[in-house]
């Protein structure tokens, strides 16, 4: 190969770097990214409401305001789930877990022979129909320390549909509790209402009163006689 054919070659590949190397300086013009005012990550913080503190959760409904449409048939289905450690049939013999039947107002932990958890027996009291939806809720959450292993019915309609029929499941099923009266007024609310016609304008002065007449003279007594 002669000198014109190498000069040939290195031309190309000195032009192939100098084309490649235009093209990296322009794409950097183009796609660099923008330099941070202060150097560091960016971390996003959630804000905070006014007032400080997390959101609360919505307060969960009262059972005996769910308790009036809820349905035994349903009911009936989703314990379906509870078959697998209960039995709910009268007379039968417990499993894992107690018996169920006849459960609603029945004591806490009083099924006689089974054994049971410390803390369930040291909880007490009576399964009402507000204590089978807290315990209904989150088992573990109420009793720390019990032996159910059941994470829970976390729709509130559900617990509702399950305690209505766990209450239906008895010899003599207790009457549904009423759901609480609309409560009173708050008693600044009369206060911040609206005040009625008139009621901003400054009081009326008293009127004056009526002027008594005059009392009528008395006459002259007459000269006496002489």
């Amino acid at each position: 190969m002669d000198s014109f054919e190498i000069n040939k070659v290195l031309g190309a590949l000195l032009g192939t770097c100098l084309v490649l190397l235009a093209v990296h300086i322009a794409s950097g013009a183009i796609f660099t990214p923008p330099t941070p005012a202060k150097p560091g990550y960016e971390i996003a913080v959630p804000e905070t409401p006014e007032g400080g503190g997390a959101p609360q959760a919505p307060a969960d409904v009262p059972i005996e305001t769910l308790l009036p449409t809820a349905s035994i048939q349903k009911g009936t289905a989703d314990v379906r789930v509870c078959q697998a450690c209960h039995t709910f049939q009268k007379g039968q013999a417990s499993n894992v877990g107690p018996n169920l039947y006849g459960v609603v107002g029945r004591p806490v932990a009083s099924v006689p022979g089974f054994n049971y958890s410390a803390a369930l027996k040291a909880k007490g009291g009576t399964w009402t129909f507000d204590a089978l939806n807290t315990w209904l809720k989150n088992p573990r959450a109420d009793v720390p320390g019990t032996n159910m292993t059941f994470a829970g019915f976390d729709d509130e309609k559900e617990r509702a549909d399950v305690i209505d029929y766990l209450n239906s499941n008895s010899d003599n099923p207790l009457p549904l509790p009423k759901a609480a009266e609309a409560a009173p007024a708050p008693a600044n609310a009369a206060a911040n209402a609206a005040p009625a016609p008139g009621a901003g304008a400054p009081p009326a002065k008293p009127a004056a009163p009526a002027q008594t007449p005059p009392a009528a003279a008395k006459p002259a007594a007459p000269p006496a006689p002489k």
